[in-house]
């Protein structure tokens, strides 16, 4: 899944075990609409550092897988979801697409793109395919 959105905030690495590290960022879609929407995504592991290119304001669209998972707990079971990134890229540059996603692919899929076509515009007609 992907969208396209501005980068309001992003947060310092959490260092949540040994073996574990996430980073958390807020994207904002359809921010000229009356209720734009502020979206919290995670970066997880050698991802944390992708977040360092980007300054807050950017307009940029973000890969990501959707999680979900079930915890029983003490007071009956809950579900959780997390947005899990696993590529970012800026929408505004030069011409150099091609040649920026090959060289970039190689290193942690940091890859930088000049489209500005939007992916996810919020009507609902867009997105005929969510099974909701």
């Amino acid at each position: 899944m992907e969208v396209v959105g501005t980068l309001k905030t992003k947060f310092e690495t959490q260092k949540v075990s040994d073996r574990f590290q996430k980073r958390e960022f807020i994207l904002t879609t359809e921010a000229n609409t009356p209720y734009p929407q502020h979206v919290s995504f995670q970066v997880t592991q050698d991802k944390c550092s992708i977040l360092d290119q980007f300054a807050d304001g950017e307009e940029i669209k973000v890969q990501f897988n959707l999680r979900g998972r079930e915890w029983n707990g003490p007071q009956g079971i809950k579900y959780f979801n997390t947005l899990e990134a696993w590529r970012i890229e800026k929408m505004t540059g030069g011409n150099s697409n091609a040649s920026s996603q090959n060289n970039n692919q190689s290193s942690n899929n940091n890859t930088i793109n000049t489209s500005s076509s939007p992916v996810f515009t919020g009507n609902a007609g867009d997105n005929d395919d969510l099974p909701f």
